[in-house]
């Protein structure tokens, strides 16, 4: 199983494939569907034998890019019943798109890997992804669906309710990923998965990691279905929230003990370590054979919107990861991002700056 000890600086990771070279256009092939270029913000990867010691691997995210329909309601709607929202809007989302623009606000150099249609909410999302410093040389639009997106209630009292149309996500994937998804997927410092697009290419993906000895977080929200066991085998750090992991796991997760033994049967599945996200509660990290680390949460000022909360934690998590923090200290950053998401309406929208959090940090 490769070393995901965050004790090990990046750069003394072996790196003997090409690394990447981006360009600065924006394009669309024609036809079925076209890889858009990125108009990158970090400096440009150049391809090489060696690693340069200046530029970190990137974060790498695969995943689900979602348009996200945002209703304001006082309460959920009864069966049979119609209410009237307060106020509606549209904003890119998707989980993949929102740890990415996560990674991305955070400073660090981040691509995703994902698919759009050839539609409006298409264009949302690239806007919204590049405006969040990602690099997107690894998005593809296709004609034959449309871009996946999502409908969201929320509540008065921040909390959200959520039904999601796969669209591109589900469908618009190949059977298999090329050579240029797979490259850059085994130079990455980190990958992060999540449960918003096939199984089988997050299987292609974790395996391409595996094989280049790149740790692989995999986000346990999205579909809500066993994960196959050819998926966990090659995951380092499993991150579901406390319900994912009673989903998971078919036990209870209401009080320590019993996530903690629910956390001992994803150990016996192979995964060593699990990051437990237990939203007010704040989190905990089980790493097989040592004490659990456990985090409180941050108290946010206001709580306006939970949505995009988790990823935030997830993705900011990753990148104090392979930054090379200790653990405890990627818990209370990832901790202080998510208490800022929650301050600010939208997914994408409330994903926080690295000034911002280190700020939140140094003033507690």
């Amino acid at each position: 199983m490769a070393s995901i000890s965050p004790a090990t600086p990046w750069h003394s990771r072996s790196r003997t494939n090409g690394l990447f070279n981006h360009t600065t256009s924006l394009q669309s092939a024609a036809g079925a569907g076209g890889r858009i270029k990125s108009k990158a913000r970090f400096p440009c990867f150049v391809i090489t034998n060696s690693v340069n010691p200046s530029t970190p691997p990137p974060l790498v995210v695969v995943g689900s890019a979602n348009a996200d329909i945002y209703v304001e309601i006082d309460r959920l709607p009864k069966e049979g019943e119609t209410i009237s929202a307060k106020t509606g809007q549209t904003l890119a989302g998707g989980k993949g798109a929102n740890q990415a623009v996560c990674g991305g606000m955070l400073s660090y150099p981040t691509y995703f890997m994902g698919r759009v249609g050839k539609d409006a909410h298409g264009k949302l999302i690239m806007d919204a992804l590049e405006g969040g410093g990602v690099l997107t040389d690894h998005l593809d639009e296709v004609s034959q669906v449309p871009t996946g997106h999502a409908v969201v209630m929320l509540q008065s009292d921040g909390q959200n309710s959520i039904i999601i149309v796969g669209g591109a996500n589900m469908c618009g994937w190949p059977e298999n990923l090329d050579d240029s998804d797979l490259e850059i997927v085994k130079n990455a410092g980190i990958v992060l998965l999540q449960r918003e697009i096939p199984d089988s290419i997050n299987i292609q993906v974790a395996k391409a990691a595996r094989s280049a000895g790149v740790p692989v977080i995999l986000d346990a929200g999205g579909m809500d279905a066993p994960v196959p066991a050819q998926l966990l085998k090659h995951v380092d750090i499993l991150s579901p929230n406390e319900s994912e992991l009673a989903r998971l796991t078919g036990m209870q997760t209401e009080s320590f003990e019993q996530i903690s033994l629910a956390v001992a049967k994803c150990h016996q599945l192979g995964v060593k370590e699990v990051l437990v996200k237990l939203g007010g509660r704040g989190s905990i990290l089980f790493t097989q054979g040592k004490e659990p680390i456990k985090q409180s949460i941050i108290e946010a000022e206001k709580v306006l919107d939970t949505t995009g909360a988790g990823d935030t934690f997830t993705a900011a998590y990753a990148v104090a990861f392979v930054e090379g923090k200790p653990k405890a200290e990627c818990l209370r950053f990832a901790a202080a991002a998510a208490s800022l998401c929650v301050q600010v309406k939208g997914a994408i929208p409330s994903m926080p700056r690295r000034k911002a959090v280190l700020d939140l940090l140094q003033s507690i």
